[in-house]
């Protein structure tokens, strides 16, 4: 479960990025973090920490609870995805 909530944060965040026509790069500015750094977050490879998920909301101009619930609400999909899946192979 961890892993999927991993991988949903970074889709998160890409998704906030994208959405604001920004390059990870950008992103990295904006949110005084390592572009390589943004990168992993956003491949589910690097694990954000308290800080880094405050710097990304401030970046982002929304609280840490709106990008934890974009990312819940991509946990929670992911997980009916895989239980559709299940199913269907049963």
């Amino acid at each position: 479960m961890s892993e999927v909530l991993v991988r949903s944060f970074g889709t998160a965040v890409r998704r906030l990025r994208e959405a604001r026509g920004w390059s990870q790069e950008q992103l990295a500015e904006h949110a005084d973090l390592n572009r390589s750094y943004v990168g992993e977050i956003e491949r589910g490879r690097a694990i954000a920490s308290l800080v880094t998920i405050d710097k990304l909301s401030q970046a982002f101009g929304v609280r840490s609870a709106t990008l934890l619930g974009h990312c819940d609400e991509l946990s929670d999909a992911n997980a009916l995805k895989g239980s559709r899946l299940a199913a269907i192979a049963c």
